[in-house]
């Protein structure tokens, strides 16, 4: 179902669109930072993205916050950052990749060992094309938040092996590499935008979901889906954008301040990512009673390798899987 946007909304889009990047009674400048739902962790570093932003330009440019999908969903936040309706947004990586193919290597299932790969590679110039890949389409990237893991939460029983989600209903984000996924693993994969996803459990159009512990607590699935299992399929990250004109608007000083900004937020998320996740387990295990559980990731990786053949052959793929695959520990 695609979501309407209320007519104050446009309206205040109509006005944006006409006058750019907006400035306040100080005459600094304003960006409009639009967002979906997020966990805490995420939208306490967005928050410290703004309070540094400012603080390194001297109160020059400021932040102003439309949280919590007031503006839309992922994809139309994406659409509006990409004309400069709003100047700045964050989204999955997995919903980047109808905007560009480069951003598909992320939902690739256990592209990353650990944790600590995920941020080598993430840290490192790798990501620096695929961030410069939507600029065509005017939108640039500009740093990333861990997400977390995400795994398999089902309402009627645990996911151990692939086997048992055979014909079972998953959500799955838009992405083309998350459907290939679990229709490899034996489900039947149903994109759907994140808010419809708690009624559709209740109501059992959908059998299960996948993401991180977060979707459990504060978008409230725990209350319908009570067995999480811990197989780990992906580290899809978050990446903020920015438009093309409005960085270009800025003075050179301006726009270092924001790329520093960015990646200090990245900083912070990392510290304050773990507590949370443990936080949010806790919870979920006390007022959800959700039963996680551990399961044997082999059997997921050997279905799934399909997808891996095929990055690993892709012309487009090939130079950059290869080169995440040497940063693993191992290697």
């Amino acid at each position: 179902m695609k979501k309407i946007i209320p007519i104050i909304i446009i309206g205040l889009l109509s006005v944006i669109l006409i006058t750019g990047y907006s400035k306040n009674e100080n005459d600094s400048i304003v960006l409009r930072f639009a967002y979906a739902s997020n966990s805490q962790p995420v939208k306490d570093a967005m928050a410290e993205f703004g309070k540094l932003l400012s603080e390194k330009t001297n109160g020059e440019v400021t932040v102003e916050y439309f949280p919590d999908s007031q503006l839309g969903g992922e994809r139309e936040l994406i659409e509006l950052t990409q004309t400069g309706a709003v100047d700045i947004t964050k989204v999955s990586g997995s919903a980047l990749e109808s905007f560009s193919n480069q951003y598909s290597i992320f939902g690739l299932p256990y592209l990353f060992d650990n944790e600590e790969h995920f941020y080598r590679v993430m840290d490192s110039d790798l990501v620096k094309p695929i961030y410069q890949s939507t600029e065509q389409l005017g939108f640039i990237g500009l740093t990333y938040y861990d997400s977390g893991q995400r795994s398999f939460y089902m309402t009627e029983g645990p996911i151990e092996k692939p086997a048992d989600l055979k014909g079972k209903k998953i959500r799955v984000m838009q992405s083309q590499t998350a459907i290939k996924m679990v229709q490899l693993l034996g489900g039947s994969p149903t994109p759907m935008d994140s808010g419809e996803v708690y009624t559709s459990l209740q109501q059992g159009i959908l059998d299960g979901a996948e993401n991180n512990e977060f979707a459990i607590t504060e978008a409230g699935h725990g209350e319908v889906a009570k067995y999480y299992s811990y197989d780990e399929h992906t580290r899809v990250p978050d990446i903020m954008v920015i438009n093309k004109e409005t960085l270009e608007g800025l003075t050179k000083d301006q726009q270092e301040a924001v790329y520093q900004a960015a990646r200090e937020s990245t900083e912070f998320e990392k510290v304050v990512w773990k507590d949370a996740v443990d936080q949010a387990k806790e919870r979920s295990e006390n007022e959800f009673n959700v039963i996680f559980n551990e399961v044997d990731k082999e059997p997921f990786q050997e279905a799934v390798q399909p997808l891996h053949d095929e990055f690993a052959k892709n012309e487009t793929f090939k130079q950059l899987y290869e080169e995440i695959m040497k940063m693993k520990e191992n290697k």
